[in-house]
């Protein structure tokens, strides 16, 4: 039998070319031919989501820049990391709506970088509303794979994501059919919050490859399930009716002789996988080539092998290699 074609998941858009999370970055990634996109969602102070790597800003945006926000900068505890910056839910949209993007990896994409300071932030309805129109333009249905950031901390400080994320949702009328919708997270209690009320979507367990879902160590403590545990049978057996499927580090499946995706599917469970970058530093010591970390390696020999896994969708940061590499 033939092998199917994952899913091409433009990463935040196509960051390997233009600042993540930015309109022409999703923009990029459509016309290239993804499949989907995904934004990750964080709150502001006054519940307006809007797309960021992390609800810590300093990285992605201006707004060290911005001397009318300089007393906002302070250290937080986030998922049990200390962190200093300046953080979403401390701004409202409007505030936010000033700042431009930036590159976050600007030493290694500096054709990306030099986008900085050109384009505003987006909320999640802003990136709906890109991609419903980028379907009807390029002809060609194309979802959006929401990934939700930090719900435990966000909960802690009153401001729980599911029903916000919820009400945007139905308010845009997504996920009704109209366009496929993904829902990830590293924490299954908010997948389950959601799903709850009723989204009707895939949902899919972000797993790292080392660690503890911070949810679970909130809760649980020690006593929480490692992420590894969770891809073992029991694991994967609790998992089955809750999730429709887990999403991997990539490291995982090239691990020689791992079982993960054959023993997921045959529990019914859809695995996909992340990041499939070309740049050395991205790439196994066994792909890597000449040039320094920044040049493209034997990218497409490690994409082979995650490709033969028989994995079901694959996020990449050059939307334009992944397709002409993984679609059949």
């Amino acid at each position: 039998m033939p092998r199917k074609s994952p899913l091409v998941i433009g990463h935040r858009g196509a960051p390997g070319y233009r600042p993540e999370h930015t309109r022409s970055s999703y923009e990029l990634a459509l016309a290239m031919g993804v499949d989907a996109v995904e934004p990750d969602v964080v709150a502001t102070k006054d519940g307006v989501l809007v797309v960021r790597h992390e609800n810590e800003i300093s990285g992605t945006t201006d707004v060290a820049q911005h001397p009318e926000f300089a007393d906002r900068k302070m250290t937080k505890r986030v998922d049990g990391e200390a962190l200093t910056g300046w953080f979403t839910e401390d701004f409202t949209w409007d505030e936010l709506s000033t700042l431009r993007s930036r590159e976050r990896l600007p030493d290694v994409r500096l054709s990306s970088a030099s986008f900085d300071g050109a384009q505003a932030i987006l909320r999640l309805v802003d990136v709906l509303d890109i991609v419903r129109e980028g379907s009807i333009e390029h002809g060609r249905e194309i979802g959006v794979v929401l990934e939700v950031k930090h719900a435990t901390y966000f909960a802690s400080i009153g401001m729980p994501l599911a029903p916000l994320i919820a009400a945007e949702l139905r308010s845009a009328g997504w996920g009704e059919g109209a366009l496929p919708l993904i829902v990830e997270s590293f924490e299954s209690t908010v997948l389950g919050e959601l799903r709850d009320l009723g989204i009707p979507a895939s949902y899919v367990y972000l797993i790292e490859a080392g660690g503890r879902p911070y949810d679970q160590f909130a809760a649980l403590g020690t006593r929480a399930r490692t992420y590894k545990a969770t891809l073992e049978p029991k694991g994967l057996d609790e998992l089955v009716g809750s999730v429709d499927g887990i999403s991997v580090d990539k490291k995982m499946l090239l691990a020689r002789g791992n079982t993960i995706v054959a023993d997921a599917h045959a529990r019914g469970l859809r695995v996909f996988t992340w990041t499939c970058r070309p740049e050395n530093r991205f790439l196994a010591a066994e792909f890597r080539g000449q040039g320094g970390k920044d040049a493209f390696g034997d990218y497409e020999a490690e994409w082979g092998v995650i490709a033969r896994s028989g994995v079901d969708g694959v996020f990449v940061d050059h939307p334009d290699l992944g397709v002409a590499f993984f679609r059949d």
